[in-house]
């Protein structure tokens, strides 16, 4: 099957950045979200982004506009009836996930694929919304999407070989690197990420460290390019905790109990950069 028409459920930060890649990439795309300002915004976000690309004379003015004629805009779920591939990148909450793909499976095409963007979630419980399982998989693209390479491409338990293989060409056609993942919780990057971030916070917890010497000692002493608290309040403090405890509860040791503390700043309100003030404040 040729993807041509791409439909991307969610306009925020990830999905803006998935509809970006694929519009650069010649895909015809629907960015989709529950309301017209929503929507709006994630296109102001894509426009920014290619205009910045230009002042680096990255790419051309007549690029950038092509790249932006690829997308129209949705308010509406019917959409992917006009698809081939929809990738859901929506608030990182199962009873959410399913509803749509639920709605997705009776919308799309019978050759339509359903992709999630989850980071840590089961994509064969996610994929059992459907009459489709088969045709559901993981596309975890990571963030900031136009920026980073990898895609993490997971396998539910039915997803066939022919879905795997056109998911992973259309990664590459991106110019990303895919790479074949198992359907665990958290999958790799957030297994092995999250609990390192979740022992830097236990260090402030514990009074081990400030938050910016924690950062100074892994960006120095381990050639990390950001501090992991740093990289905490970039992904959201409150998607942070979202994720231990999909781990906590998936793999069921104690090793992935998220930081008291983590929890305390998520009640405070103080989820990092998008709220203003997490473990470093922002203005």
């Amino acid at each position: 099957m040729k993807i041509q028409n791409i439909m991307v459920v969610g306009a925020g930060q990830m999905g803006s950045g998935i509809a970006q890649v694929h519009a650069e990439a010649g895909y015809h795309v629907y960015l989709n979200d529950i309301d017209a300002a929503r929507v709006e915004k994630g296109l102001a976000v894509i426009r920014k982004n290619l205009s910045r690309q230009v002042e680096k004379e990255r790419m051309t003015e007549e690029q950038k506009e092509a790249a932006l004629a690829h997308i129209h805009l949705s308010t509406e779920l019917d959409d992917a009836q006009k698809v081939d591939l929809v990738i859901e990148a929506a608030i990182e909450n199962m009873d959410t996930k399913k509803e749509i793909f639920a709605a997705l499976d009776r919308l799309a095409p019978e050759h339509a694929i359903l992709a999630t963007n989850t980071s840590s979630l089961p994509i064969t419980e996610i994929a059992a919304a459907t009459n489709r399982p088969e045709q559901v998989i993981g596309m975890h693209f990571m963030n900031p999407v136009p920026v980073m390479k990898l895609v993490e491409i997971i396998r539910g338990l039915a997803t066939t070989d022919e879905v795997f293989e056109n998911v992973k060409n259309t990664a590459e056609a991106l110019k990303k690197v895919p790479v074949e993942v198992n359907d665990f919780p958290g999958f790799v990057s957030n297994r092995i990420l999250l609990p390192m971030i979740n022992e830097a916070i236990y260090t402030v917890y514990e009074g081990v460290a400030e938050p910016e010497a924690i950062d100074e000692v892994m960006k120095l002493g381990m050639n990390h390019p950001m501090g992991p608290l740093t990289l905490a309040d970039f992904i959201g403090l409150d998607t942070c905790l979202y994720i231990m405890e999909t781990l906590h509860e998936g793999l069921g040791d104690d090793k992935y109990r998220p930081c008291p503390l983590l929890r305390k700043y998520v009640k405070a309100g103080w989820l990092g950069k998008k709220s203003g003030r997490g473990f470093y404040q922002y203005h």
